[in-house]
């Protein structure tokens, strides 16, 4: 999202190398860039205006530290600037238990499977969730919640002979709350666009229920749109969170960028993939930090706290100490790191490698990767040296590759393996020793 901010911001910066102090001057082209791509990224117009209004009135005049550049300097402003629109420390939920969650949005915003994935983030927090299925006039969407529900564990109450949300939310509220569910998700209908009908309907609903916390579903590919959206909703129910979905995909980023301001409703959570684990805790600094290029480490850390098994990652430990590491260990560590997400969502995480491209080609040879390693026994992936030209053949057949795709990964793994036998109980001085033989 927004790479183009990124590359617009970096070349602007560059013309500041070298300045002493930051004026007008100097930084009336790298704003007039910063403009230009946000506005390119569909932010809307009077935020992009007083951004750069407060950008430039917090730069002008400020001396630049010796232990930074002017550019430097004004990332930091701009940083800054950019953690406050997106939402500086307004992302924490209410405390109040058991705590309810209307969940209102258009029709197509991924409402239900967001309060499915916000239910299963709750459980994986250590709260009972439940969710209730108040979209009494598409019985599809009512099966939907109930096969997400059976996925993650989680009881739905849901009733398809209700005519009436109001008396449906209701009653399966006291219901929920009398079995001891502290954390209530009401699922309400969309539509295609906003009308009366509609918002009445979230009205008496939230009047009956009180939740504590009102989510708005916004898709972000919408832009201007889902901010125009989030306004509506929040003048009729007064929202208090948007979750903003599809941002893995072609979102430009104005949505993200203009929601806040214009709403005044704070993102909350972030949809960030269509698996039920693909939902994020919205955290304005850590997106800031990826619109400039300055990755997230954090949330990386975060993501391979949560994927990663520590007793099989301190046996892959001492397997690489032993350079005892076979083909099996390198499928293992392959679909670990599949856990993260993909290779290009990894990179943008790594302060530096956010501008680096990965393409299907790159996708695809992971997943080739991985045919030929399964289309072998579990004692060719341990013991490589007994591949011969036979066994090659059939494993190139039996993974729908050529043996050259084959003969290529196991050159590789051998390549991989002799290093870390070099490494092994001080061999790093032979690996350099033989390195400058070359």
């Amino acid at each position: 999202m927004l790479e183009n901010l990124t590359e617009k911001l970096a070349k602007a910066l560059r013309n500041l190398r070298g300045v002493g102090k930051i004026s007008e001057d100097n930084i009336s082209e790298a704003l007039a860039e910063v403009r230009q791509a946000l506005l390119g990224a569909d932010v809307h117009f009077k935020v992009v205006r007083e951004f750069i209004e407060r950008v430039k009135e917090q730069s002008l005049g400020q001396e630049v530290l010796a232990s930074v550049t002017p550019g430097q300097q004004l990332v930091k402003i701009i940083h800054d600037e950019l953690v406050r629109l997106l939402g500086e420390g307004s992302t924490e939920l209410s405390p109040i238990r058991p705590l309810k969650i209307l969940m209102v949005g258009l029709h197509g915003s991924g409402k239900t499977t967001t309060s499915a994935k916000l239910a299963r983030l709750f459980k994986k927090q250590g709260l009972n969730p439940c969710l209730i299925a108040c979209d009494i006039y598409r019985p599809a969407a009512i099966d939907q919640l109930e096969a997400l529900g059976a996925q993650i564990g989680v009881k739905v109450f849901a009733d398809k002979s209700e005519k009436n949300a109001v008396e449906l939310a209701q009653k399966f509220e006291k219901d929920a709350i009398a079995e001891g569910y502290n954390a209530v998700i009401f699922d309400t209908a969309g539509r295609l666009q906003i009308d009366e009908d509609l918002i009445r309907e979230i009205i008496d609903i939230k009047k009956s229920v009180n939740p504590a916390e009102v989510f708005l579903v916004a898709d972000a590919a919408l832009g201007q749109e889902a901010v125009n959206v989030a306004k509506h909703f929040n003048e009729a129910v007064q929202i208090t969170g948007i979750v903003l979905t599809k941002l893995d995909g072609d979102a430009r980023g104005g949505a993200a960028l203009s929601i806040k301001t214009v709403s005044g409703a704070a993102i909350k959570f972030a949809g960030v993939g269509e698996k039920l684990e693909d939902l994020e805790v919205f955290h304005p600094d850590r997106m800031a930090q990826r619109i400039l290029g300055m990755g997230d480490v954090v949330s990386l850390v975060e993501k391979a706290q949560e994927v990663v098994d520590e007793k099989e990652a301190a046996k892959m430990a001492e397997k690489l100490r032993k350079a005892e590491f076979d083909l099996e260990d390198f499928l293992s560590q392959m679909r670990q790191i599949k856990k993260l997400g993909s290779m290009g969502s990894i990179l943008k995480m790594i302060p530096g490698l956010g501008g680096i491209q990965v393409g299907e080609r790159e996708e695809k040879k992971m997943k080739q990767t991985e045919a030929i390693i399964l289309s072998m026994t579990p004692q060719e992936r341990r013991n490589p040296n007994i591949l011969n030209a036979r066994r090659r053949l059939r494993i190139a057949k039996g993974s729908g590759t050529e043996v050259r795709d084959v003969n290529s990964l196991i050159k590789q793994f051998e390549q991989m393996r002799k290093i870390m036998k070099m490494m092994k109980g001080g061999g790093a001085k032979k690996m350099m020793r033989s390195l400058g033989k070359f």
